[in-house]
């Protein structure tokens, strides 16, 4: 435990980004996995609609520094990718 005042307000600071950084990963995970299930279930127009909430998702983590813009500009192509392979 830090003894100096300004590192125990950077302790505090710290575990409240973790835990924000947390919760948004969270939710960028769980908006490409029902991306995923959708695509499963071979529902084009449902898959369709998540990717766009997945696209949305991954861009909201780029402006919150949870995602490098190159890692979410991979993930979006990789996706869009298996959408096109499955309907396509």
């Amino acid at each position: 435990m830090p003894n100096i005042k300004s590192a125990v307000k950077r302790v505090d600071v710290i575990r409240k980004r973790t835990l924000r950084n947390t919760r948004l990963k969270s939710a960028l995970r769980t908006t490409i996995r029902r991306f995923n299930e959708a695509l499963e279930k071979a529902a084009p127009e449902d898959a369709g609609m998540k990717l766009r909430s997945a696209v949305i998702a991954i861009d909201k983590a780029v402006t919150k520094g949870i995602l490098h813009k190159n890692a979410a500009a991979r993930k979006k192509s990789r996706l869009t990718k298996r959408l096109n392979q499955k309907t396509g």
